[in-house]
């Protein structure tokens, strides 16, 4: 059995003040060769397929551009998509019974009532049959009602479990996870897991839960970290995003996930490459030195001159060689210039912030603060 597994597409998504349009479209392109290529029997999306809960209608027009030339690509193959913290979950969830009878399941509602179980999908090989268990991204007070969370405020890591628990897993098949949550690989705490400024973080990591609920599967496809991240050695594994959103994913090679099961037990998985139509990269060095570099690469550009830059049209200069310029920086503070140094911003979170403006601030206006932001962020306020 044969499958991809890619997520965090993020139609949509900006990098600094640029569309992304044209690069996404360019690694669709090539998921598609490469699923021509190899004809896998499943391509799975583990979530976060829009940048915004209310995609753009060029968004949704290149989504549709990008599922077409899947099915023209392996018209055979089922493909399965789950939505992520990004998506709508009813939007997605739309014509979800028509859909999956032209093999396309796109589930955007995780099980929320009595009655309702995780979606599966289960296909057939010379080895016997494959379940694939699409769980959407989860939100505890989504699914209070099925996990006894009425009355008790459940952790993301405790909704999922009782989630689990309400399944029949059967362990003596073949069994495939999709899922969209932030895993904490064993022997890890949160802190030491790597994140980019393109994700979406909670403030004291509210949203982790323990990667130990995922051992009853052979193949875990998960979705939410940017950067390719094994949980579990290589049968389960977050494929990272497609195409780098954020300036630090500079270096991170992308690819999609080729899976192959064969007997139960037997996992064995490929990195093909992707090759973005325009890089992250750092220039650095004097003025002039950059500026006989020119590329229309996404670059950051880090300026050594020493004293000041009397240059007056230097902005234009660097606009002209690097049209898709995302961050420029002096290395050091020019000659003469006085005042106190200041903290980079970047160096806080949301909740940091918050706390150094309002100065003194008791536990319990901390537990408020966190709260309200974990609730912005996450849209716990959202209706489904």
């Amino acid at each position: 059995m044969r499958f991809f597994h890619i997520s965090d597409l993020h139609i949509g998504a900006r990098l600094a003040r640029f569309d992304l349009s044209e690069d996404q479209e360019h690694i669709f392109r090539q998921i598609a060769e490469l699923a021509k290529e190899h004809q896998p029997r499943a391509i799975v999306v583990a979530g976060d397929i829009y940048d915004n809960s209310v995609p753009s209608g060029e968004a949704v027009e290149l989504f549709d551009r990008f599922v077409t030339m899947l099915g023209e690509a392996c018209p055979e193959a089922e493909i399965m998509m789950i939505s992520g913290n990004h998506d709508s979950p009813s939007r997605l969830n739309v014509f979800r019974g028509v859909l999956s009878r032209q093999k396309i399941h796109m589930i955007g509602m995780p099980p929320r009532f009595e009655g309702e179980h995780i979606e599966k999908v289960t296909l057939e090989d010379e080895f016997g049959s494959t379940v694939f268990w699409l769980l959407p991204f989860v939100r505890p007070s989504a699914v209070r009602l099925i996990t006894g969370g009425t009355d008790e405020k459940l952790s993301y890591d405790e909704a999922l479990t009782r989630l689990l628990d309400r399944e029949n897993i059967d362990t003596s098949v073949r069994n495939v996870f999709v899922s969209h949550q932030a895993y904490i690989p064993k022997g890890r705490e949160p802190g030491d897991v790597e994140r980019t400024s393109a994700e979406i973080t909670t403030v004291g990591n509210i949203d982790y839960i323990r990667s130990d609920i995922l051992e009853p599967f052979d193949y875990c496809a998960l979705g939410h970290f940017h950067k390719p991240t094994k949980v579990r050695g290589g049968t389960c594994r977050y494929s990272g995003s497609p195409l780098a959103y954020s300036a630090d994913e500079e270096g991170q090679v992308k690819h999609v996930v080729m899976v192959e099961l064969g007997e139960k037990g037997d996992v064995k998985t490929t990195e093909l490459p992707l090759h973005p139509l325009r890089k992250i990269r750092t220039e650095k060095g004097l003025l002039e030195e950059v500026l006989s570099r020119p590329s229309d690469d996404f670059v950051k550009i880090v300026i050594t001159d020493e004293g000041d830059l009397d240059v007056a049209d230097m902005q234009d200069r660097l606009f002209e060689a690097f049209p898709h310029l995302i961050d420029r920086n002096r290395a050091v503070r020019p000659a003469g210039e006085r005042g106190v140094m200041i903290d980079d911003p970047n160096d806080y979170d949301e909740f940091e912030h918050c706390c150094r403006f309002l100065g003194e601030v008791s536990d319990e206006e901390k537990e408020l603060l966190a709260d309200l932001i974990n609730t912005v962020k996450l849209g716990k306020g959202d209706k489904v």
